[in-house]
């Protein structure tokens, strides 16, 4: 008798039912991000990421407003960029970054105000970030992560490094709204993007370590992309060889089960930390 109430009302209302069956969808889809979050082994994340996504994908193609599945989209495009891909091939990884940006953006932009802005001046793209609230940080900095990524690995084009201020006001919402949402994650992208630049043109290596040390304070230590970020970036910068060694054998001895449910994080923490130390000559 349900299933026939089911089908009839797929009948008389083909539209509302399809809508309700993607929403449901993707509430079950936030146990799946859980479960993979605290994937510990890289070969299996990354295969069950990759189909995942087109199937986020397919969804929004019938649901193109549902912010909930465009920001999983956001993220989860981004994490597969800096979990398997930019190590090996960074022009992917740039394609990647920008597809988390531009979902992420979808949900921004659904803020009229934002949406008028984006192509205006800093001031005014500012004013409007600043005018959003608390339950906008997650879209706000999965957008932002996605852009500075896609920008770190631009740095040769006029183009993308001439919106980084924008993405630095992002960031720094996100800081001012809600310092702890991801670990301290608007603390480590600021410090890494700090870190990053040279200071003779510009770059602030004290500043940098001041939003590492505040990130390494809010998640304990524990979420070790942290220490990555540290060495690859004020460590380097900096020409401290030492601290550089001490972060990434700190990651490499730490335990997966340190932070259970950002196992897979910590698991890439483990991957670049070993990258970088086998390519320590060449920084210093």
């Amino acid at each position: 008798m349900k299933k026939a109430a089911v089908v009839f009302l797929a009948l008389l209302f083909p539209g509302c039912v399809q809508t309700l069956a993607i929403r449901t969808m993707g509430g079950i889809m936030d146990y799946g991000l859980e479960a993979f979050n605290e994937e510990g082994d890289l070969r299996l994340a990354q295969d069950a990421l990759g189909s995942n996504l087109k199937l986020v994908e397919a969804l929004i193609k019938g649901d193109p407003e549902n912010s909930k599945l465009l920001l999983m989209a956001s993220q989860g495009f981004s994490a597969y960029a800096l979990s398997f891909v930019e190590d090996d091939s960074v022009e992917r990884a740039r394609g990647f970054y920008l597809r988390g940006r531009d979902y992420g953006m979808q949900v921004l932009t659904q803020n009229p105000r934002l949406k008028n802005a984006l192509d205006m001046d800093l001031a005014t793209f500012q004013s409007a970030i600043r005018s959003l609230g608390k339950d906008d940080v997650p879209a706000v900095f999965w957008t932002a992560f996605g852009w500075g990524s896609y920008i770190n690995l631009s740095r040769s084009e006029v183009a993308a490094v001439a919106d980084l201020p924008k993405v630095l006001s992002m960031m720094e919402f996100v800081q001012d709204k809600d310092p702890g949402f991801f670990y301290g994650g608007s603390s480590l992208i600021l410090g890494s993007i700090e870190g990053s630049i040279p200071p003779s043109l510009g770059g602030k290596p004290e500043k940098a370590k001041e939003y590492f040390e505040r990130a390494l304070s809010l998640n304990g230590g524990k979420f070790l992309l942290t220490d990555v970020y540290y060495a690859r970036t004020y460590a380097v910068q900096t020409q401290n060889q030492q601290l550089f060694e001490s972060l990434l054998k700190k990651v490499d001895d730490a335990s997966l089960d340190i932070l259970p449910e950002a196992r897979l994080s910590n698991a890439v923490a483990k991957k670049k930390a070993k990258l970088l130390l086998e390519h320590e000559n060449d920084f210093f």
